[in-house]
């Protein structure tokens, strides 16, 4: 969904080229969890039984169901704001000195960040956890937006990162 959103076309125009799609329904679509496997109905039925056999089926689902169907009717459109987020993001990143993001593209919701080498970022991970901050380190940094990030969480990211760099 983040790339047709991106690209401004139906889901459909993307999807036609493959024989099996998933789709997540949280974090950017907003559900509490759940995923959508779309494909034949071969596909599916060996996936349903694949499923069964390691014990992934769920009793009295319909409440995820429903959030899920929520997610898809009310928030793929607002996907938009996470891409706008996300270069919002990457533009903050830019702002400290270590971190630099235009060797790559910032299309959705993904931001990548190339980190100078004297940045412990395992320690600083470290520090912004005791602020309920969390983030893996690696180099390239990755950062994704998502429903629940706004600007202010990214504002507060930015002068968190700040001050312990």
């Amino acid at each position: 969904y983040n790339a047709a959103v991106k690209l401004g076309v139906d889901i459909t125009e993307i999807t036609q080229y493959f024989d099996s799609v998933s789709i997540c329904l949280s974090k950017g679509l907003g559900a509490p969890v759940g995923s959508l496997l779309l494909g034949s109905k071969a596909l599916i039925d060996k996936a349903r039984r694949w499923r069964k056999v390691l014990g992934g089926g769920m009793r009295q689902a319909g409440m995820l169901a429903a959030a899920g169907q929520y997610a898809l009717e009310h928030h793929v459109a607002r996907l938009a704001e996470d891409h706008d987020n996300a270069a919002y993001l990457a533009e903050q990143l830019n702002t400290l000195a270590g971190f630099d993001t235009s060797t790559f593209q910032i299309d959705t919701n993904i931001v990548y960040a190339n980190v100078a080498e004297h940045i412990d970022l395992k320690a600083v991970a470290h520090a912004l956890k005791e602020q309920n901050m969390l983030f893996s380190p690696g180099k390239p940094l990755r950062l994704v937006t998502h429903l629940g990030v706004t600007k202010q969480d990214i504002d507060s990211f930015i002068s968190a990162l700040a001050a312990e760099i």
